[in-house]
């Protein structure tokens, strides 16, 4: 199953409430303000800090 793009409208960090990017290639939501990765199976984010991952900006 794919990710809905549609959802980046109404899903934030669980953090910070900030604004998610969706990382296609990795299958992750990123939050750059606290640098986080949440990954997305089946199509569905998994938005627990717990199961966040450290997110580093790859040059």
């Amino acid at each position: 199953m794919a990710f809905d793009k549609k959802l980046l409208e109404i899903v934030a960090c669980p953090v910070c409430k900030g604004k998610l990017e969706y990382d296609k290639a990795n299958q992750q939501l990123i939050c750059k303000a606290d640098r986080l990765a949440y990954a997305i199976n089946e199509g569905i984010p998994v938005l627990l800090e717990t199961k966040a991952t450290p997110w580093t900006e790859e040059a």
